[in-house]
């Protein structure tokens, strides 16, 4: 039973980090690297499926560089701090408890892009 949760899990965490590729603010590589384990504990045949997709070369690049590079990350919280103010003062109406949280909620997510997610290590040549 644990198993197929993890396949359900993970084919969740694929759609969301595939969507994460157009929708801006939606991180795309936290989703894969949420996939590769499940499949990795749950079923290797879909674990290989991922990396060898489209979308495994964000696992790919994060596994190689051991993180994100600065540009990645500054191009990232670049996009969430747009989009944030986008929806706070474009789409949320004065007044409503949302253009609290909205910005509480991305000051989180610039948090953790900063300081949790581990930075890349230089390549050789660059």
């Amino acid at each position: 039973m644990k198993r197929y949760l993890y396949i359900i899990f993970g084919l969740i965490a694929v759609g969301l980090g595939a969507l994460g590729v157009v929708v801006p603010g939606l991180p795309t590589t936290p989703f894969l690297l949420l996939a590769s384990w499940l499949f990795y504990r749950s079923s290797p045949r879909l674990q290989q499926w991922l990396l060898q997709s489209w979308l495994g070369k964000y696992i790919r690049n994060y596994h190689r560089l051991g993180g994100m590079t600065f540009a990645q990350k500054a191009g990232a919280i670049g996009i969430m701090v747009f989009m944030v103010l986008l929806s706070t003062f474009a789409f949320i109406p004065a007044g409503s408890v949302a253009r609290i949280i909205v910005p509480a909620v991305g000051a989180v997510g610039v948090i953790v892009v900063a300081f949790a997610v581990p930075n890349a290590k230089e390549e050789d040549g660059n």
